[in-house]
Order: C-alpha cells, then sequence, then structure tokens
C-alpha cells in the first residue's frame, strides 16, 4: 500500500500541468489555459491569435520547408526562420568564389533576392475534426490501418477537388481522433539575408543543444505570388506577397517574468508513452544513433577541415547528421538522469490500480498491458539492427542512398516496361543526377561507406543482410578493399558514367553500389518490417487504450496532444533555471560572451573581423540595453521540440521579441517527459537580429520595410 500511495504521489507531482508546459492546439484554447495567459499578461483574445475568418496571429506562422517554422515580419511578405532551417538552401547558391555560408549573404534590393527552386512555405487555411469520418467502418485491429488509410485517401480527394490546396489528416492522442488540416503551399520563396558562418552557426556542435548560447540562428526570406496574390511557381513575373498578417518587432528588451508566447510547428513527442519505450530509448534507440553518426561525423569533419571546397559541399550534411546526434547523446543522459523510466512505471502502476477498482473499467482496460509487452518482445529484438539497416545502411553512404532513386527504373528495365515510360523516369532522373554530383565528394563518402560497413558488421549480429555477411566473413570485418573495387565499378559514384548509363540504360543488378543498397532493402522489407508491423499488432491497441484511459483517470487534468507538426502554442515567461548544484544560470547572455568565446580560425568559434570591431568599439546603437549591454540569447519557460526551429516568441501585445532556435541540455528528456524545473526554450533576442541586420549586413532597405517597436 505504501509503494502504491508513493507511486499515485509521484504521477501527481509529475503530471500535472502547469503554465510552462504544453503544446496547445491555439484553435480550441481551453478557458483555463486563456486565464493562465492572462495572469501571465498576455493581452491578446483568443480570436486575435486564431481565426480562420479574420486576420489573426496563425496567418503570420508558416510551415518552412518541411521541417522548421517561420514567420512573416513585413507587409510584402519577410520570412524570418532559424538560420540552421535555411542552411541548405544558402549552401545551394555558395561557392568558394562566393562563400555565402562563411562570408553571409546580403540582398540590397529585391532583384538581388535569390529564387530557391523546391522551397515551399505552407499558410494553415483551415481545421476540422473528421474523427468519424476516418473510423468508419473499421471493426478490427488486423483492418484497422488498411480502412483508416484508404478513408483517409477518399476525404483528402473530396476536400481538394481542383483547388490548389494540400490537406493533411492526422492522428491525435494515439489515434483516438483524427484532424484536418488544409495549407496553401506557396512555391516562389526566395534568399533575402544570411548571416556570415560566425554569427548564424556561432558555437556550431559544441554549443548546440546547450545554455548559456550565443548565436545569431536566424535566415530572412521573402514570399512571392503570381500578379493576382495566388501562390505560383517561381517567374520573374512573381511580386512580393501581400501579407495577410504580419509581426511588428519589439525592441524594448525583456526582463525576468516577462510573457512569452511562441507559434509553431513541433515535429514529434511521446509524453504519453508507456515505459517500454523510455527503456528501448535508453538502451536500442538512442546507443545505436549515437554510434551510427559519430562515426559518419569523423569521417566528415576530416575531410572538410582539410578541403574549404569540400565544407560548403558538406556543411548543411554535416549540420543535419550533428544536429540529431548530439541529441540522442543528451535524450540517453536526460532520461536517465531525471528518472523518466521510474516516473513512467509508477504511472503506469497508478493506472493498474485504478483499472481494478471498478469492473467496467477492467473490462475495457484489463488485458491491455499483455498486448503491450507482446509489442516490445518484438520490438526489443529488431530495434538496433533496424536503427543500422537505416544509419549505417541505405541511408549510410551517400552513394548508396542515392542508388535507391533507381529502383523504379531498374524494376522497369527488368519487367521490360515501354519505352516511352522508361524515358520519362530517365528524364526526371537527369535533373538528380546534376543536383547530387553538385555537392558530392567521392573520397569522402568511400570513407563514410567503409567506415560504417565496418561498424554495422561489428555491431550487428542478426537480421545482418546477407551481402554485408558474406563480405564481411571473407575480409575479416574489414570492408576497404570491397569499397575501393565498388567505387571504381559503380556508375553511382562518377557523374559522366552515370550520365552515359541515362543515355542509354540497361539493369543495374550487377553495379556492386546498386546491389548492396538492395540487398539492404530486402532485408529491412522483407524480413524486419514484417516483424514491427506484428509488433503493431499485438500492441497499438493497448497503447491507444491506454491514452484514452489516462484521460479518463485524469479527470483534472488538461491533456494537449503529442507534438505531429501542426501548428501549436506554447505560453510561458522568461526565466533563469539552476542547471544543477551550485550552477545557476541567467536568462540571457550578451556580447561580451560571444568575444569570450572567440577563437581564431576555429570552424566553430571563429569571427568576423567587422564584427569584433564592432563589438570592440561597443557599437550597439539603438539596439544596446539600459546598461549599455547588446543582448544575444535569452531563455523562456516554453514547451517546444524540433519543429519549432526558428519560431516566433511573442509578447503580450502580439510582437516579436525573439527567435526560438534551441532546448537545453539539463532537459533532453523532453520529447517524453516535460521537466518543470529545468526545460528552457532558448530564443535569439530581436534586438540582436537587428543589430545584424543593421550593423553587419548594413541591408537599411530591410530595416525599413519592418514595423519596429522602440
Amino acid at each position: 500500500m505504501k509503494r502504491l500511495f508513493l507511486a499515485i504521489t509521484l504521477i501527481i507531482s509529475v503530471l500535472c500541468a502547469k503554465a510552462d508546459e504544453g503544446m496547445w492546439l491555439p484553435y480550441r484554447l481551453s478557458d483555463k489555459s486563456l486565464y493562465e495567459m492572462q495572469q501571465l499578461g498576455c493581452k491578446l483574445t483568443a480570436e486575435q491569435i486564431f481565426n480562420l475568418n479574420q486576420p489573426s496571429l496563425k496567418d503570420a506562422i508558416v510551415q518552412f520547408g518541411g521541417g522548421c517554422t517561420g514567420e512573416i515580419i513585413s507587409p510584402e511578405g519577410l520570412l524570418l526562420t532559424n538560420h540552421h532551417c535555411g542552411l541548405s538552401w544558402v549552401q545551394k547558391h555558395a561557392t568558394v568564389e562566393h562563400d555565402y555560408l562563411t562570408d553571409g549573404f546580403w540582398a540590397y534590393s529585391k532583384e538581388e533576392e535569390l529564387p530557391n527552386p523546391g522551397l515551399t512555405v505552407s499558410f494553415l487555411a483551415n481545421v476540422e475534426d473528421v474523427t468519424e469520418a476516418v473510423l468508419e467502418g473499421v471493426t478490427d485491429e488486423e483492418t484497422r490501418s488498411e480502412v483508416i488509410a484508404e478513408n483517409i485517401k477518399k476525404i483528402t480527394k473530396e476536400r481538394e477537388g481542383d483547388r490548389d490546396v494540400e490537406i493533411e489528416i492526422v492522428p491525435f492522442y494515439s489515434g483516438n481522433q483524427y484532424i484536418l488540416f488544409e495549407y496553401d503551399v506557396y512555391r516562389d520563396v526566395r534568399l533575402v539575408c544570411c548571416p556570415p558562418w560566425g554569427i548564424g552557426k556561432f558555437g556550431a556542435d559544441t554549443d548546440n543543444w546547450t545554455w548559456p548560447r550565443h548565436k545569431g540562428d536566424f535566415n530572412i526570406f521573402r514570399v512571392y505570388t503570381d500578379k493576382d496574390g495566388k501562390p505560383a511557381k517561381y517567374s520573374e513575373d512573381n511580386i512580393p506577397m501581400q501579407s495577410k498578417h504580419y509581426l511588428p518587432i519589439n525592441i524594448k528588451g525583456v526582463k525576468q517574468g516577462d510573457y512569452a508566447m511562441i507559434l509553431g510547428y513541433p515535429g514529434s513527442t511521446d509524453r504519453y508513452s508507456t515505459s517500454y519505450t523510455v527503456k528501448n530509448l535508453i538502451e536500442s534507440d538512442c546507443p545505436s544513433i549515437i554510434n551510427c553518426r559519430t562515426t559518419k561525423l569523423n569521417e566528415y569533419r576530416k575531410h572538410m577541415d582539410a578541403d574549404q571546397e569540400v565544407f560548403i559541399k558538406y556543411a548543411s550534411k554535416q549540420a543535419g547528421v550533428s544536429n540529431y546526434w548530439k541529441y540522442a547523446i543528451g535524450q540517453k543522459k536526460q532520461l536517465v538522469r531525471n528518472h523518466v523510466y521510474d516516473k513512467r512505471l509508477a504511472q503506469e502502476e497508478a493506472f493498474k490500480e485504478w483499472v481494478s477498482q471498478d469492473p467496467a473499467r477492467q473490462a475495457i482496460y484489463g488485458d491491455i498491458f499483455e498486448g503491450i509487452e507482446a509489442k516490445w518482445a518484438i520490438l526489443d529484438d529488431i530495434i538496433m539492427p533496424m536503427t543500422y539497416l537505416r544509419e549505417a545502411g541505405w541511408n549510410g553512404g551517400e552513394a548508396v542512398a542515392f542508388s535507391r532513386r533507381f529502383m523504379r527504373i531498374n524494376n522497369l528495365l527488368k519487367e521490360k516496361g515501354s519505352k516511352e515510360d522508361v524515358a520519362k523516369v530517365t528524364e526526371g532522373l537527369k535533373a538528380q543526377v546534376v543536383t547530387f554530383f553538385k555537392d558530392y565528394d567521392k573520397d569522402l563518402d568511400k570513407d563514410v561507406t567503409i567506415a560504417l560497413l565496418n561498424l554495422f558488421y561489428k555491431d550487428i549480429d542478426r537480421y545482418v543482410p546477407s551481402m554485408v555477411a558474406e563480405i564481411g566473413a571473407k575480409n575479416n570485418g574489414d570492408f576497404t578493399a570491397w569499397v575501393e573495387k565498388a567505387f571504381e565499378k559503380s556508375i553511382f559514384v562518377d557523374q559522366a558514367k552515370l550520365e552515359k548509363w541515362l543515355a542509354k540504360p540497361k539493369k543495374l543488378d550487377k553495379d556492386p553500389i546498386f546491389a548492396l543498397t538492395m540487398n539492404i532493402i530486402d532485408e529491412y522489407a522483407n524480413v524486419v518490417y514484417p516483424m514491427y508491423e506484428a509488433a503493431g499488432l499485438e500492441g497499438n491497441k493497448g497503447e491507444r487504450l491506454y491514452m484514452r484511459g489516462l484521460m479518463e483517470m485524469q479527470t483534472e487534468r488538461n491533456f494537449y496532444p503529442d507534438a505531429n507538426f501542426t501548428m501549436r502554442l506554447t505560453y510561458g515567461t522568461v526565466e533563469p533555471y539552476k542547471g544543477a548544484d551550485a550552477v545557476n544560470y541567467s536568462y540571457y547572455t550578451t556580447m561580451d560572451g560571444v568575444m569570450a568565446k572567440y577563437v581564431p580560425g576555429n570552424w566553430e568559434f571563429d569571427i568576423p573581423q567587422d564584427v569584433r570591431d564592432l563589438a570592440e568599439a561597443r557599437d550597439y546603437g539603438r539596439y544596446a540595453d539600459e546598461n549599455g549591454e547588446l543582448i544575444v540569447n535569452f531563455i523562456t519557460t516554453n514547451d517546444i521540440t524540433g519543429g519549432n526551429s526558428g519560431s516566433p516568441v511573442i509578447n503580450g501585445e502580439g510582437e516579436l521579441i525573439g527567435l526560438a532556435f534551441d532546448g537545453n541540455w539539463e532537459a533532453m528528456s523532453g520529447d517524453i517527459m516535460f521537466e518543470q524545473k529545468v526545460q528552457r526554450t532558448i530564443c535569439m533576442d530581436a534586438r540582436y537580429l537587428l543589430w545584424c541586420l543593421e550593423k553587419v549586413g548594413k541591408v537599411n532597405n530591410i530595416i525599413e520595410e519592418l514595423t519596429i517597436i522602440e
């Protein structure tokens, strides 16, 4: 009984949401949430935040590039997001002669803004609960996924009609609810400003996911439309978007306790998961990702440090690999440090006790953990091999990953498809080949491929692709000789060879890189993935009912759905925190801290000469605080995760005060459980943003376009 009492006490203490916790759906804010927001300093109504019929804050918020958030900050479609969100698009324009990554890019007129084919931003236009229609015809677990998929396909087709919109239907609360989101997608998005590497990427891997930070993590783009104001592909005749709503920028400065609200698109959380999920992250998933990405990054760094051209080609790729690598390190460490597994066990014990008190509950929830246990008995066996198949296998070496795009044409050739079909697919691949080799280095990729295959063979002893097993056995686990020969023979590492093949395509089965790729995919698709699906049949129903039961048990709790890259609102305040014993962090950093970290010639901590000159002269203009300091970053108690990168930090008047770009190390377990005492959002101060534009970039044309509140 004592153990149960402790478990229930623990559940109450860790799960009762406070104002800071919660990724709320802005179109249906509860009275409780609105009251808490007002108490903290919000002066806006619910309609001013989200309104489908009138301009509101939500009309300034966009999905940027399919994985980040951005916000409109001027009447003519200027769009602000993070440097790391726009980095790959800047990189596409960079060369050794015009090194926009190192030196930055500033457009001093609209004519100088650079187009980015393939980049899109999406504005939310409509929201609707379609749960009943999605679940129509669902009668059993075995056919549930197929029926739901068919219903979603039907609803999407009906709603899209002939309109140029994007329809997305997303599950909430573990599949207990389905909501439809309609987006207007804009396809002409041009680069306007990118700060130098020593501002936008300052601190790089060392500082990533940590506080204190000193980073100017921003890029600026502009959204264009056709002459009628409608979304359109790039054209010289397009015009800047006439913004439905945009955010004024407030440079009065932030103080401890100030209200802070963030609207954006958080990617993924798992706050209501079971202890089995947590155990897997600690023991299998995170370690696998860390091992594979450490191996990959070591090879990247070796080649990037030796050649500036390679550095330019791989800067964005390295950043993408590195970001989740360090995230996995931090998540594993903080899940253990914050005792998340024990808290999940306590939650489950309290739930089981609650179920046992009522026969009706027992009938619904009594056996759900049997299915959940059966699910994880399967997953525990395959998660590590699955991760290696992905990280060290088909997404490992670049040539291996790129060869996957040729599966369709190879199948057409094997099945003797029509010349017309083959020609159509071949034509589509030509542009992809040019794009791939523009930023490809054969020597780097060779070393990456060798290192990852060596790691795969050493670490994994089950569900190993037959080619990997055979080559490894013949060569004592050393893939060097095989990869060297494969790179000599394969068409996927040589642009001229591949373009010659495209002119007269033939079956690819004997190409060593393609053969390896297909062997890896075969192991995954025909052996491992069917086991993954079987695990879902065993336990998905139980996890769905567990979510439903938690909501029934904790009636006093205001449940917010897990993040799934749909628009969310989080509110909190500007606050310091205690990171550890005798480690107390301030809520802001200054330009003095940037200079203190300066290391000449270091790729992470070098600073451009003009920035150093401005800092040494303390030439901060109107952006200095009352003490003459330039505030660079600050922290808030907002609840964000990946996907929120680039989200606006908004004050109680609806004005931009900062730009969210990261979380802190002590709360890296936050995607699984919000850490009330230590979880913080790291933000770039709006004053530092404008100082960079005015003093460093000297883009007065942009400053004049903004609405600045002093």
